[in-house]
C-alpha cells in the first residue's frame, strides 16, 4: 500500500490538473497550518492531452507534459490506472505502469477521470474511427495519410462523419483540408456529415444553425439527416433506411458518457452517468468525495447544469480542488460558479462561430470568430509550463483570465 495522501485527484485532464493546482494554492495560502497537506494526482499517462484539438491533423502535438505544469508544485504524481474506489475505506486501488498492483488511502478524493466515447452497438463497430483520445486520433491521422496508397475505389477518398453535434461539425469542416493534404493524384476528396436526428447540431439550438449550414455548404460537406448508422465495413457505411455510402473512413462522434469509475461511487447520477454534486462539488451522500470535469453533474448559480466541455472542466477542477483542501484545513468552501457561458465552434476554412448565453446568440462569425477560437484552443486552455508561480496564480478560484472575447 502506498503512503496516504490527504487530497488525491484521480485523472489529469483539465479538471484534474487544475484540481491539483488549486489544492496546492489553498495549502500555500494557509501558511504554516497547511504546509503538511499532501496532494497527489493519479493518471496513467505523462501528458495533459489537449482533447479539444484532437479533430485537427497531427494530433500527437496536442499535449503538454504534466511535469512541466505540476512538477514544481509539490504534488505527488503517480503514474497508474485507478481500478477501484472504496468510499467506506477511503481508498483507491491502482494498476501501476510497471504492471503491479497497489492501493492508496485518501482523506479527500477528487474524481476527475473524465468521459469516454459512447461506442455504438452495431455490426462492424470495430471499423469505426474516432477522435476521443490521443491514441484514437493518431490512428485516424495515420489512416488518412495512407489512403493515397490504396487502390482507387469509389469510397477511398470519402470520409463519413457520424454525428452532427459539436465534435462532428468541427471534424467535418476540418476534414476536407486534411484529405486534400494526402490525396492521391486525381483523387476527389468527399466529406459526408450524417445525423440521426432531423437537424444539424441538434443540441446547439437554432441560434448558430444558419451559420453552420452555410459553412458546410461553402466547404462542400454533404449533409444527410435522419440517418441512423446500423453497419460498418472497411468499404461502406449502411443506415437503417437501407441506404449506404461507400467509404473507407467512417468516424463516430455520437456522444459521451462519464468515466466508468463513477459507478463505484454511491450516489445519484444523470443520464450521462455523471455524479450529482452539491454547490461545493461534493458528491451527494459522500462527505469525502468531490467530482469535477466530465464526471460531475454540477449546477451553476443560474440553475443550468454544466456540459462535458473544457470550458466547464477548468472551473470545476479549480473549485473541487479548492474545496477538498479547504475542507481539511478548516477554511471556507467556495460555491461553484462557472462564469458566463459561451460557445466557440470551429468551422474549418469557413471560419468559426461564437455565441453567448445558453440560448447561443451569435456574436461573431468568419475570421473574427476564427481568431478567437485559435486563441482559446492554442493558448487560453494551456496551463503555464515551467512556471509554478503562474500556475498557482491562475489556480486560485476566480483568478483565471477572462475568455478572449
Amino acid at each position: 500500500m502506498l503512503d496516504e495522501s490527504d487530497v488525491v485527484v484521480v485523472g489529469a485532464g483539465f479538471a484534474g490538473v487544475w484540481a491539483g493546482a488549486a489544492a496546492v494554492a489553498v495549502r500555500n495560502d494557509a501558511g504554516a497550518g497547511g504546509r503538511d497537506l499532501r496532494v497527489a494526482v493519479v493518471n496513467p499517462g505523462d501528458d495533459l492531452v489537449i482533447r479539444p484539438r484532437l479533430y485537427q491533423g497531427d494530433p500527437h502535438r496536442m499535449r503538454i507534459p504534466l511535469d512541466a505544469v505540476l512538477g514544481d508544485l509539490g504534488i505527488r504524481r503517480i503514474n497508474a490506472t485507478v481500478t477501484g474506489i472504496e468510499p467506506d475505506a477511503r481508498r483507491i486501488t491502482l494498476a501501476t505502469s510497471g504492471g503491479g498492483r497497489a492501493s492508496l488511502a485518501y482523506r479527500r478524493l477528487v474524481l476527475a477521470s473524465g468521459s469516454q466515447l459512447a461506442v455504438p452497438d452495431l455490426v462492424g463497430a470495430s471499423h469505426l474511427f474516432d477522435v476521443d483520445t490521443l491514441t484514437a486520433a493518431s490512428r485516424l491521422d495515420v489512416h488518412l495519410a495512407r489512403l493515397h496508397a490504396r487502390p482507387a475505389t469509389p469510397g477511398r477518398d470519402t470520409v463519413v462523419v457520424v454525428g452532427a453535434g459539436f465534435a462532428g461539425i468541427e471534424l467535418a469542416t476540418e476534414m476536407g483540408a486534411r484529405l486534400r493534404e494526402s490525396a492521391a493524384p486525381g483523387g476527389r476528396p468527399r466529406v459526408v456529415l450524417v445525423e440521426a436526428r432531423d437537424v444539424i447540431g441538434p443540441d446547439l439550438g437554432p441560434g448558430p444553425r444558419p451559420v453552420i449550414a452555410a459553412a458546410l455548404a461553402e466547404l462542400g460537406v454533404e449533409v444527410r439527416l435522419g440517418r441512423r448508422l446500423t453497419e460498418v465495413t472497411d468499404r461502406a457505411a449502411t443506415f437503417a433506411d437501407g441506404s449506404s455510402i461507400e467509404s473507407a473512413t467512417v468516424v463516430w462522434t455520437g456522444g459521451m458518457v462519464a468515466s466508468p469509475l463513477t459507478a463505484q461511487v454511491p450516489g445519484p447520477r444523470d443520464g450521462l452517468g455523471r455524479l450529482v454534486v452539491d454547490e461545493f462539488l461534493r458528491v451527494a451522500g459522500n462527505s469525502s468525495i468531490f467530482a469535477a470535469g466530465d464526471t460531475a453533474a454540477a449546477v451553476g448559480p443560474d440553475g443550468r447544469t454544466t456540459l462535458q466541455s473544457c470550458q466547464h472542466a477548468i472551473p470545476l477542477g479549480k473549485f473541487a480542488g479548492h474545496n477538498a483542501a479547504a475542507d481539511l484545513l478548516g477554511r471556507p468552501p467556495k460555491r461553484f460558479d462557472p462564469g458566463p457561458y459561451i460557445t466557440c465552434l470551429d468551422l474549418g476554412a469557413a471560419g468559426a462561430v461564437v455565441t453567448t448565453g445558453w440560448d447561443r446568440q451569435v456574436r461573431l462569425t468568419g475570421e473574427p470568430a476564427k481568431a478567437i477560437k485559435k486563441a482559446i484552443v492554442e493558448s487560453y486552455i494551456y496551463p503555464p509550463a515551467d512556471d509554478p508561480d503562474a500556475v498557482l496564480a491562475i489556480a486560485r478560484v476566480g483568478e483565471h483570465p477572462p475568455l478572449p472575447l
